[in-house]
């Protein structure tokens, strides 16, 4: 426990990172050591297995697999504070936060944020609201089919909605283009925030018991390699 409190430490602060391909890891990125003592917990499996049953929807006839999208309604960090999950990201992660008159600071309709995936400084507006999304670090998909399809609904719902470990306020075409994608097929734009989102991926893989495969642990080996040495 004591590991993944110095990892969230050094994640928060390594938010505002730097842009480049091949840069220097950003200041506040967790440390090699950091990385290697999760990559030496985490469960690994040889490839990724496909159980189906995956489905995200909540409409009439669909599975709704990890509850109603940014549900309020669990028991994990943000949970039952009557504010959706995504507007407690948006409020949690964008600076000069602006909220809906009338609505308390429950419905965010402004700010700015310093994409944690490209580096680049966003300008979020709730009448473009797509151009800044929130991603799930461990995708859902991938959790489904590493043990979360196992997992009881309550348990995924936390999953889901957990603003404390998996959530991400990201540049929104970004998100789109990584998908349910893994170490192994995706990392970052901004080569300076590669040891960032490898010590968040690892934190959520290790908090929850959710492996990675080889190539995944091949990758994230390679990222922390290259990560600050203290």
């Amino acid at each position: 426990m004591r590991v993944l409190l110095a990892v969230l430490l050094a994640l928060t602060a390594s938010g505002c990172a730097a842009v480049g391909g091949h840069d220097a890891p950003a200041p506040g990125s967790p440390t090699r050591a950091t990385l290697e003592q999760l990559l030496s917990r985490v469960l690994t499996v040889t490839a990724r297995p496909h159980p189906g049953g995956y489905e995200r929807g909540c409409k009439a006839g669909q599975g709704c697999v990890f509850g109603p999208a940014w549900s309020d309604d669990h028991d994990g960090p943000g949970g039952h504070d009557g504010c959706d999950t995504r507007n407690n990201v948006l409020a949690a992660q964008l600076a000069d936060v602006a909220y809906r008159a009338g609505a308390g600071t429950c419905v965010v309709v402004g700010g700015t944020l310093i994409d944690p995936y490209t580096g680049r400084r966003l300008v979020f507006a709730k009448a473009d609201a797509k151009a800044v999304q929130i991603d799930h670090v461990y995708p859902l998909a991938a959790a489904w089919d590493m043990g979360a399809a196992g997992w009881t609904p309550a348990r995924r719902t936390v999953f889901a909605n957990d603003t404390a470990l998996n959530l991400l306020a990201v540049d929104g075409k970004t998100n789109q283009a990584k998908s349910d994608r893994t170490p192994a097929s995706w990392l970052p734009p901004a080569g300076a925030n590669h040891c960032f989102y490898a010590g968040k991926y690892l934190t959520v893989a290790v908090h929850y018991g959710l492996p990675v495969t080889k190539a995944d642990k091949t990758a994230l080996q390679r990222v922390a390699r290259g990560c600050p040495a203290n």
